[in-house]
């Protein structure tokens, strides 16, 4: 099927808005064709792993291994740049039709997604015919208009009803986290839509139910419908306590130092006391002036009961009480700078930050570093570059992996920011090999990025100054550098700033 793109009628140059109009048009369709050729050579990379290069290793593995190559050289994430080839994969074989017109300019990127999005749940034996139905219903309407329209073309091609398809789909509820600014997040919770509407159903009635007692005429204390107390606007939800944390020292003394922890279970109980108290004081200082707007309130709410509340299905319960699944505590990885909680106008020169995450506000790090009752690991850093000096400790946990957690932060696999709790410690040069255990040869690496180490061609090896290198199966070489802590000391000049001398005494502008 062929896709004539009809030349735009000539812009009349007496009127700027038609000469705008067709700029944008004909930016659109390179744009267009842009991303659909990227999508082919996407696909060519999918087929090449899995073709030409599955007899060698396992398909992901080869995979995997093409799509770092890909991601190294254009300093993005493997992992997005896999997505992506898998998505390429399911365009180009599924619907040429939709890629032939996306080529052409017929469709833009927003089009396409909406055809993919609903042609996907459709058999593979019917797609070939939603391809070209989808192509010739997308012309002249919006994506949204268009998907309406799909959905109920997708539906007629479905060869079961959808009870039976709804019990599938249960299978894939899940949750996930997608990173925002500011230090918010997006908590996304795919769930049957009975429940998810249930749930966002309750959390409105307690909001609500939570704003009418605090406008309620010598209300003293703001609470929820089931009880639980909820901080002011602008307090944050979550205490210490709830988490084992990696933070820095309590600013004792002025070297520039920070302090990791990692609560073990029993500390972790201990710490719920505390910071039981610290949330009943916030929740209390609070009450007096809760201005919070019902979406606030929800979200506080969802946050109380989400890290607080036993799961009523816990199979470890013995009687009437919570079980284990009660006693779990979240757990995150902060690192505080120990200056940055003295002097808050030092919050955006050296953020506090949450590990594979990003900076989180200096009240929050705060919060935490107060609430939680937990061994410290102390960072020492170099006052001029920031970089890692030594770890040092008042307890008992293992050196190395305290040293290793400092430094690398993170997954050391280029583009991976996977936290270091959340990963294994590899051997750069393998144990069997005769690498030695000391912290010149290891380094942190996800699950995912410690498998691909060891199953495909690519090679790792450990610089001085915890430096990782790696070489692809192209022979391209990448380089991963420790990230450096803030420089704790800045040097000034003295004397005034340039543009304050007299014109002669200023330097030549070359």
């Amino acid at each position: 099927m062929s896709f004539p793109t009809p030349p735009p009628p000539p812009a009349d140059e007496r009127d700027p808005l038609a000469v705008v109009l067709a700029e944008v048009l004909d930016a659109d369709a390179a744009l267009a064709a842009a991303e659909a050729r990227r999508t082919r050579a996407l696909a060519r990379a999918g087929r090449l792993a899995l073709d030409v290069m599955a007899g060698q290793r396992a398909a992901d593995m080869a995979l995997r291994e093409v799509a770092s190559e890909i991601a190294a050289a254009g300093c993005l994430s493997d992992r997005s740049v896999q997505a992506q080839i898998a998505k390429a994969l399911t365009l180009v074989d599924h619907f040429p039709t939709t890629v032939d017109a996306w080529e052409a300019g017929a469709l833009s990127r927003a089009h396409v997604q909406a055809i993919v999005d609903a042609g996907t749940p459709v058999p593979l034996d019917k797609r070939g015919e939603f391809d070209v139905l989808a192509v010739t219903t997308a012309e002249g309407l919006s994506p949204g208009r268009l998907r309406a329209r799909l959905a109920t073309l997708a539906e007629r091609l479905q060869p079961t009803t959808i009870t039976e398809r709804h019990q599938r789909g249960r299978e894939e509820r899940c949750v996930r986290v997608v990173r925002g600014e500011n230090g918010m997040s997006d908590l996304i919770a795919t769930l049957p839509t009975v429940l998810a509407v249930g749930i966002y159903d309750r959390l409105t009635q307690q909001s609500r139910a939570l704003i009418d007692a605090r406008n309620e005429p010598g209300s003293p204390v703001s609470a929820s419908a089931d009880g639980t107390s909820s901080p002011g606007l602008g307090q944050p939800i979550v205490g210490g306590a709830a988490f084992g944390i990696d933070r820095v020292g309590d600013g004792s003394d002025d070297r520039p130092e920070r302090r990791t922890v990692k609560a073990t279970d029993e500390q972790q109980r201990d710490a719920t006391v505390a910071g039981a108290g610290a949330a009943a004081a916030a929740a209390a200082a609070a009450a007096a002036a809760d201005l919070r707007s019902t979406d606030q309130v929800r979200a506080d709410i969802l946050a109380d009961l989400l890290l607080t509340a036993a799961p009523d299905a816990d199979p470890t319960r013995t009687d009437d009480g919570p079980g284990t699944l009660g006693a779990i505590r979240a757990r995150v990885q902060v690192v505080v700078p120990a200056l940055s909680v003295q002097d808050p106008g030092r919050e955006n020169i050296d953020p506090a930050e949450l590990v594979g995450h990003g900076p989180i506000d200096i009240d929050t790090a705060r919060q935490l570093a107060e609430a939680t009752r937990v061994p410290w690991d102390r960072v020492l850093t170099n006052p001029v570059t920031g970089a890692v000096l030594c770890t040092d400790t008042y307890q008992r946990t293992a050196a190395i992996d305290r040293y290793l957690r400092a430094r690398d932060r993170h997954c050391r696999w280029p583009g991976c920011t996977a936290p270091a709790i959340r990963c294994e410690v590899d051997h750069n040069l393998d144990h069997a090999l005769g690498g030695k255990t000391h912290v010149c040869n290891l380094c942190h690496f996800c699950q995912r990025h410690h498998t691909q180490k060891q199953f495909t061609r690519w090679q790792v090896r450990q610089l001085p100054g915890g430096v990782i290198e790696f070489t692809s199966p192209t022979g391209r070489v990448y380089t991963d550098h420790p990230l450096p802590y803030a420089p704790v000391v800045r040097f000034t000049s003295d004397g005034p700033p340039a543009s304050a001398l007299p014109q002669s005494t200023q330097s030549a502008p070359f």
